[in-house]
């Protein structure tokens, strides 16, 4: 079934959409969600929290493409959650990934926060799309998705060490972008 097929089920009010998403995009929803939870109960929850999500917020969006919407919902609750579970304790793999952006993206806060990130998200897109593709894989795969380093390695045919390297590359141009642009951390 096309993703504009199971928006139509939504708008329908059928509860045939959650069982079409999650065949569509369960997979990617479940990763997202373990790969910052880390434990599969709360990942499962958050599954739940995100096709609930979806639901009430189609109709009236009529999302294009579904897959990102999806994973942006599972994203934000996932880390919602994994804040809320690890206040002050710190050292499971997504901290590792948010720790990687320390000192490149800027801290969170003020009474400008909506406005300030909107326009820091336009920026790492502009930016992103300067990168070759293999660069931008490792990086989404990284900071997006937040799987392990190890796994992204796999996938991507290389060695461990060659893509921290890249990796690590690939923040320090961000970094330099970033305050070309004007953005100070």
């Amino acid at each position: 079934m096309t993703d504009e097929e199971i928006v139509d089920l939504f708008f329908e009010r059928s509860e045939q959409a959650i069982a079409e998403l999650d065949k569509a995009h369960g997979g990617a929803v479940r990763r997202i969600a373990l790969n910052i939870l880390g434990d599969p109960g709360d990942a499962e929850e958050c599954v739940s929290d995100t096709y609930l999500g979806v639901w009430n917020s189609i109709p009236p969006q009529r999302p294009a493409p579904l897959r990102t919407y999806v994973c942006r919902i599972a994203r934000n609750l996932a880390a919602k959650r994994y804040h809320a579970n690890t206040a002050q304790k710190r050292g499971s793999g997504y901290d590792l990934a948010l720790d990687e952006l320390d000192g490149i993206v800027p801290a969170r806060g003020g009474v400008e926060e909506a406005v300030a990130a909107r326009e820091l998200a336009a920026l790492i897109n502009a930016f992103l799309d300067t990168l070759r593709y293999e660069d931008r894989y490792l990086f989404m795969r990284r900071y997006w998705y937040a799987d392990p380093l190890r796994e992204i390695a796999r996938t991507a045919g290389m060695s461990y060490g060659a893509a921290a390297v890249r990796l690590h590359r690939v923040r320090e141009k961000l970094r330099n972008y970033l305050l070309k642009e004007g953005v100070s951390v």
